[in-house]
């Protein structure tokens, strides 16, 4: 998973944690794997543990991959975990957003970069490459100096299985970058060097997924119009919805955030039915005509 599928260090844990769980329920021998023990596991996970559906389902999945990889290795003569239905999910749609509330947060902040502290500055700007760029959060303790391509205005984006991406930078996004470079610049600890995280601690250190979450519910926590919850993918999911709800069409929506498939930013189309309905009302002969009902004249 970590040399060849290049998955990232959190989701091998992941999968290590859920396959250290199933051995401790089963015991460790994986010749006798049965599609009656994996469902049992399943139940166990539902009814004693009590962890929702889709929990359930990502520790089939990772199964289901282990079992491939023993089927591979001559360990097992099928894949019993490919047997057991997955328990149903109720379809969760991506939480944003409004645009206004988000319009609120940087009216309120305005200046921080250049007369706020650093603290405050960098919480900003996590803010700024967030909602501005579409990332996730791994991508975004993921940037380096040399990330940051000022000539261009791009932003290069290192995303799951290593993927490579470039993101354009609207002018409120480049400038903010530039204003943040020049206060980290100052700093006694600050490293300016290509391969050096683009977002440092006061300390010159990289950011790590602990602090990226506490400045999102810290920067949003009091703005008027934000209620729910606060997290970088729900800032990732804001600028999709509101590229999508703007006219920007699906596949430059999935080339923007790094999706592997166009089935995966679909998904944003939920927002879409408030402006279908006003292009449909505008639009539609007897929507033009209501009210004109039995008017032969």
């Amino acid at each position: 998973m970590r040399d060849i599928r290049r998955y990232s260090q959190r989701t091998v844990d992941i999968y290590d944690a859920v396959l250290e769980e199933f051995e401790a329920y089963c015991g460790p021998a994986p010749e006798s794997l049965t599609v009656t023990q994996i469902r049992n596991y399943e139940v166990h996970l539902l009814d004693e543990r009590g962890l929702d559906a889709r929990t359930v389902g990502m520790h089939l999945s990772v199964l289901s991959g282990w079992c491939r990889y023993l089927l591979g290795e001559g360990m097992l003569a099928s894949n019993p975990a490919r047997l057991v239905p997955r328990p149903k999910q109720d379809k969760r749609l991506p939480q944003f957003y409004r645009e206004e509330a988000m319009e609120h947060y940087f009216d309120s902040t305005k200046g921080v970069l250049e007369f706020g502290s650093y603290d405050a500055a960098l919480r900003h700007v996590i803010i700024t490459l967030l909602s501005g760029c579409g990332l996730r959060r791994a991508e975004l303790i993921g940037l380096n100096v040399n990330s940051f391509d000022a000539s261009r205005r791009v932003l290069h984006v290192l995303g799951k299985g290593d993927k490579m991406r470039e993101i354009p930078l609207v002018d409120a996004v480049y400038q903010e970058i530039l204003l943040y470079l020049q206060l980290a610049s100052s700093l006694k600890d600050y490293d300016a060097s290509p391969q050096a995280p683009l977002l440092q601690t006061a300390k010159g250190r990289r950011l790590y997924p602990v602090l990226v979450d506490r400045a999102v519910k810290k920067e949003l926590g009091g703005v008027e119009g934000i209620s729910g919850r606060k997290s970088p993918h729900v800032l990732r999911h804001t600028l999709a919805t509101g590229l999508l709800s703007e006219g920007a069409d699906l596949n430059s929506i999935k080339e923007l955030l790094g999706h592997s498939s166009l089935a995966a930013t679909q998904v944003y189309t939920h927002n879409s039915i408030e402006r279908l309905k006003s292009v449909y009302n505008n639009a539609h002969p007897r929507a033009k005509n209501e009210g004109n009902h039995g008017d032969q004249s």
